[in-house]
């Protein structure tokens, strides 16, 4: 066995390795688990026991000379590898770096705000799970009313509370209510954020969407006051030539209740696919704080007066921008969002 090992070891010496791939052929015949050097280990056991110190020393010493002329040729090419300098193709496109922006979404909104903010009003929040008494009860909202059913609203099941009921806000009402329970007139808030509809996705449905609403309380308020606050929204957001037109309609929360309806921005009011051949667009509700909800709330109706307001983000920046699906504001495609 070690003229054998003799043998092997004049090949590890005189072995030529000049790449990776030469370099990983000599591992595997040499130091793999069934290379040549484990084979010896193997057959060690059948040596002659006054011969085994001697092999097994000889065996060792191959096994070092073995791995050390491995990890010597291996650190040679990686050391190579690493100072091949790697040439720059000037005929490739230079990197582009982009920045962060606010969805159009949150611009939009962000703008209703500066602009209700320059006529006194102020922006408050409030969270997105609701229970009845803010959603439905304060608002004069009636038991039997259809958006309390659960096929327009998520309820949310609360393990911790049975003897109430959540769930997501339908509007953001709610926040005109904790307002008001919270302070004493005069109130002139507004109301942005996200609600929730139990609604089938179409075009121009989605499931959650945008709300801001209004809610301004003092003495000696009059639908005068409405009118004037909401054509100054109307003119600032979508140009001074815009016209509006109040419709009657019935909300619970607000008496006398209306439609604010605008004239086409697209068309000039002359007709077209976005106003359904009628020249106006309708904008959003609004009416005077029915009297039920001051006392719901603790204020004197006899003395207070106040009217309300509310429409849909998502539908305006639609109507602004020619946006024809809704559903595209969520997603989240960056050739669209690019455009704002």
């Amino acid at each position: 066995m070690l003229d054998r090992l003799n043998e092997v070891e004049k090949e590890i010496q005189s072995a030529g390795i000049t790449n990776k791939s030469e370099l990983e052929e000599y591992r595997v015949k040499y130091l793999s688990r069934k290379g040549i050097i484990s084979v010896f280990f193997d057959e060690l056991k059948n040596v002659d026991k006054s011969e085994k110190p001697l092999v097994g020393k000889k065996l060792n010493d191959l096994k070092k000379l073995a791995e050390s002329l491995y990890e010597q040729k291996n650190a040679e090419f990686e050391k190579q590898a690493s100072q091949v300098k790697t040439e720059t193709d000037l005929s490739l496109p230079g990197r582009s770096s982009s920045t962060g922006r606010e969805h159009i979404l949150i611009q939009t909104l962000n703008d209703f705000c500066s602009i209700f903010k320059e006529i006194g009003f102020k922006v408050t929040l409030g969270p997105e799970i609701e229970d009845e008494f803010h959603n439905f009860d304060a608002l004069n909202t009636p038991d039997y009313h259809p958006s309390r059913d659960i096929q327009d609203t998520f309820y949310v099941f609360n393990k911790y509370d049975n003897e109430k009921k959540y769930l997501l806000r339908t509007h953001t009402s709610p926040v005109q209510v904790r307002t008001m329970l919270k302070y004493k007139p005069p109130v002139r808030i507004i109301s942005p954020g996200k609600v929730y509809r139990n609604e089938t996705v179409t075009m121009k449905n989605y499931f959650t969407f945008h709300q801001i609403e209004g809610l301004y309380v003092d003495t000696n308020v009059s639908f005068k006051d409405l009118r004037g606050v909401l054509n100054y929204f109307v003119r600032r957001y979508f140009g001074e030539n815009t016209k509006t037109s109040f419709r009657p309609t019935f909300f619970p929360f607000t008496e006398p209740s209306a439609e604010l309806h605008l004239s086409c921005f697209i068309c000039k009011g002359k007709g077209c696919r976005t106003c359904k051949n009628t020249g106006w667009i309708e904008l959003g509700g609004c009416g005077m704080v029915d009297p039920n909800v001051f006392r719901n709330v603790g204020y004197d109706s006899e003395k207070y007066s106040g009217y309300a307001f509310g429409f849909g983000t998502e539908r305006l920046a639609m109507m602004k921008y020619g946006v024809g699906d809704i559903r595209i504001f969520y997603q989240n495609d960056v050739r669209f969002l690019n455009q704002f």
